[in-house]
């Protein structure tokens, strides 16, 4: 009886859980299709199969609708930000988990109070600030400042991950004459990788999909990211819907690339802590 209360239980989490994965990517995989339909074919039955396979959607979206631009920019941004803010938090993490010093619990404690403080609270410092060194309308300093907003969340992270990892390798290593440098770089970094798969993709994400910081600190178009770039689409191509569903398709495919290839190493931190 047990036995058969377990499985129906398993049942009905295994139907909820499907029912949520349509609820949620029903209307992706209807965006998906009707990339590949003709306009004509969409206004005439919205919900189909494409009677033909064709990539013209695509290129109207990428060359006419300078879909190319703004992904190039939120490229050129997101990874660099994503880049910057991963290297200087993995370096502060291991300095602040690691090394023994006074000011320590301080310090971990300062650059931990970020995560209380909306960043966006502190947009109009940061925008006079930007205004003074000239970085209004810049692309860098777009992904200096998503950088900043992420290195709090990020030291984190890599720190209660690194607190949970047993030291037995890095003492062995300074048996063996080596220095800190080279035992961030052999030893830590490759321990560490979990975590940043984690927040590599919590990083990767909302820096991408970010429409506010885009929107106040760029002026020109051809330096807009894809959010704001696809104000501007859906307004040229409101009535070509195959256009438009192709160009959301493009935006949407960095997203699944760093998703899938992260996802072994997303479960492996995220579960690390519940498995010592």
């Amino acid at each position: 009886m047990t036995t058969r209360r377990r499985g129906v239980r398993v049942l009905v989490v295994h139907a909820l859980l499907w029912s949520y994965a349509a609820v949620a990517f029903g209307p992706l995989l209807l965006v998906a299709i009707g990339s590949f339909r003709t306009n004509a074919d969409i206004l005439r039955q919205p919900v189909g199969l494409p009677e033909s396979l064709t990539l013209d959607n695509y290129l109207r979206a990428w060359e006419t609708a300078s879909i190319s631009t703004y992904f190039a920019n939120s490229l050129l941004v997101t990874v660099g930000a994503v880049a910057l803010c991963v290297a200087v938090s993995a370096t502060a993490a291991y300095a602040l988990s690691r090394w023994r010093f006074r000011g320590r619990a301080l310090l971990a404690a300062f650059f931990l109070s970020g995560l209380m403080i909306p960043a966006k609270l502190g947009l109009l410092p940061v925008f006079y600030m930007y205004l003074s060194m000239g970085l209004i309308d810049t692309r860098p300093g777009l992904m200096l400042l998503y950088a900043a907003s992420g290195v709090p969340f990020s030291i984190f992270v890599i720190m209660g991950f690194m607190r949970g990892l047993p030291t037995g390798l890095e003492e062995a290593a300074r048996l063996d004459g080596a220095n800190e440098g080279r035992l961030f770089v052999s030893i830590a970094l490759p321990l560490m990788r979990p975590a940043l798969a984690v927040v590599t993709v919590f990083q990767f994400a909302p820096t991408w999909n970010d429409f506010f910081y885009p929107l106040v600190l760029l002026r020109s178009d051809a330096k807009y990211t894809v959010p704001v770039g696809l104000t501007r689409f859906f307004g040229e191509f409101a009535t070509d819907r195959a256009t438009l569903f192709a160009g959301l398709v493009i935006a949407l495919v960095p997203l699944a690339l760093v998703f899938a290839l992260a996802t072994k190493q997303i479960i492996a931190g995220l579960t690390a802590g519940m498995s010592r």
